[in-house]
């Protein structure tokens, strides 16, 4: 975990973030405990309230649960919880504002389609 103290988000939105990433790449896979508040907050330098409000998002979406006196732990479906919110973050953010330019260009959808292969054939060259 790497943490940016300079720039305008809080703290504990970069811990959230950063587990999140965590349990989507597998770091910390399902049903497996994370490392304690006390143990982020040490190694980081960071206040132990800040580290607990970012877990606790996490919680509330239910990606991690707390057992009570055994510490904090992926869910089952946690992993699969982060590739659904990322799929609906890509496409409010991506598609949606990439279907509003194409309307502003008057691109239909074959020419919007042969643009995305395009990129794929690019990104595979």
């Amino acid at each position: 975990m790497q943490f940016d103290f300079d720039i305008s988000e809080p703290i504990y939105l970069q811990v959230a973030e950063q587990i999140e990433d965590a349990i989507f790449t597998g770091a910390f896979p399902a049903n497996n405990q994370i490392p304690s508040t006390t143990e982020i907050s040490k190694q980081f330098h960071i206040n132990p309230a800040t580290v607990l409000k970012g877990m606790n998002i996490l919680v509330n979406e239910g990606l991690l649960e707390k057992r009570r006196g055994m510490g904090t732990f992926v869910t089952i479906d946690g992993q699969k919880r982060v590739v659904e919110k990322r799929h609906s973050q890509f496409y409010e953010n991506f598609v949606v504002d990439m279907i509003h330019e194409a309307d502003k260009l008057k691109l239909g959808q074959d020419e919007v389609l042969k643009l995305i292969q395009r990129g794929y054939q690019h990104d595979n060259d």
